[in-house]
């Protein structure tokens, strides 16, 4: 009904719309309805006028309807709420009656739509559960199936573990017969190596005597040589001192073996690192630095950016490495020891030119690894009982480097050595 009021708004004279309802006749026709529907309700209710006016249009629109309905029978097909609708409007007699038998027949509709869609539900939790129960029929097969194959597969797994273990107490009986056997090999081994020293002992003394001998002979041969031999010996004495002085200045090991050298005794101890001084020195001892490079063949490993940092921390990196490598060019020049310094380069975007001093090796440590690692590998590289310092404030590179028989050296023990040089 507010619906074809509204699209009657629309049409009407504005001398003939109902006062109430001349500004919802300017609303836009689709809204019209929906914003004015309870004004055009109580007007219909209230405006006889107006509510007959809305009845022509519904004659007009369905007149065999608006004819059944005023002779008082509605008809069967027809839509109950447009039968309500024409009824209200058109006021035939029993209209009331009509009203209401409409509204049961919707209410009739709707039970009977919602009971075919509560139906349908049903019909489609059925077909719902129906299929839950085939699937999960068929996931219990497949679980079935899968313990069955876990079974066997457990099964299969203790057989392999008893001939695992059946083969390890072969292999441990086996070791322990070759531990056995060892030990029988070492003993017959350790018979013979007393034999041999035995025999060795007798032969350095057979060659001591056949050395003395020679001696002898050399002497008698010295005291009847002429004056042109005197010559030639004492050319062969600077030869001699020459080479002497090269293999100190190279380091070169000596090959030449002296009578002495055959006769067996024990060995006086020869200074290390950890025996420097014959006093305990504390690891900030001013004195330490000085001992440990007077040893022979004494290598030094400076950790390069702890000592600059702590001594030139103000300067930039490239002129620290600068000043470290001049210091350590007079260090080399009056000590002839062999000098390693290791800077940290794990986070370098490109290699750096350093003008390293004669005698002065210089190192980065590689991507991904720092500089205290490229140190302790230093150390474990040298043979066991070379005289090896490392110059390093750092507590754990210190400690791990003491470890492996290396001896610690404090980074302001070497910036003082260097400022007095």
């Amino acid at each position: 009904m507010v619906d074809l009021a509204a699209q009657l708004l629309g049409t009407m004279p504005a001398t003939a719309v109902p006062p109430p309802l001349r500004g919802i006749a300017k609303f836009d026709p689709r809204k019209r309805a929906k914003l004015g529907s309870a004004p055009i309700a109580a007007q219909l209710e209230n405006d006889k006028k107006f509510r007959e006016a809305v009845a022509e249009s519904i004659e007009k629109g369905w007149p065999e309807l608006v004819a059944s309905l005023a002779e008082g029978n509605a008809p069967p097909a027809a839509d109950p709420v447009l039968v309500a609708a024409a009824a209200y409007l058109t006021r035939p007699p029993g209209w009331a009656e009509m009203v209401e038998m409409a509204r049961v027949d919707l209410e009739q509709s709707a039970v009977a739509a919602e009971g075919s869609a509560q139906e349908a539900t049903v019909t489609r939790l059925r077909e719902q559960l129906a299929a839950q129960k085939t699937a999960a029929k068929e996931e219990g097969e497949r679980l079935r199936e899968q313990l069955k194959a876990s079974r066997a597969e457990n099964s299969d797994l203790r057989r392999k573990l008893h001939d695992a273990r059946e083969r390890l107490k072969a292999a441990d009986r086996r070791a322990d017969e070759m531990a056995h056997a060892a030990e029988e090999a070492k003993l017959a081994a350790s018979t013979a190596g007393s034999a041999g020293e035995s025999e060795l002992r007798r032969l350095k003394e057979r060659l001591a005597d056949v050395e003395r001998q020679l001696e002898a002979s050399r002497r008698a041969a010295r005291e009847g040589r002429s004056v042109e031999d005197s010559r030639i010996r004492v050319l062969l004495d600077a030869l001699q001192d020459a080479s002497a002085g090269l293999r100190r200045e190279l380091a070169l090991p000596t090959t030449i073996s002296r009578p002495a050298d055959s006769v067996a005794a024990v060995a006086p101890g020869v200074p290390t690192v950890r025996g420097v001084p014959a006093r305990a020195l504390a690891d900030d001892d001013p004195q330490l630095l000085d001992q440990l490079l007077a040893l022979p063949q004494v290598h030094l490993i400076i950790d390069g950016y702890n000592v600059t940092k702590t001594g030139y921390g103000t300067l930039t990196l490239a002129d620290q490495r600068n000043r470290l490598m001049t210091g350590l060019g007079g260090l080399v020049a009056q000590t002839r020891v062999e000098v390693t310094v290791v800077f940290d380069g794990a986070e370098l975007n490109a290699p750096v030119q350093v003008v390293a001093p004669r005698g002065v090796r210089v190192m980065f440590s590689a991507p991904g690894e720092i500089a205290d690692d490229l140190i302790r590998q230093l150390v474990r590289a040298e043979p066991q009982g070379r005289a090896i310092a490392v110059v390093s404030s750092d507590r754990e590179v210190a400690e791990s480097v003491r470890r492996m028989g290396a001896r610690p050296v404090q980074s302001a023990l070497l910036l003082r050595r260097l400022g007095r040089a």
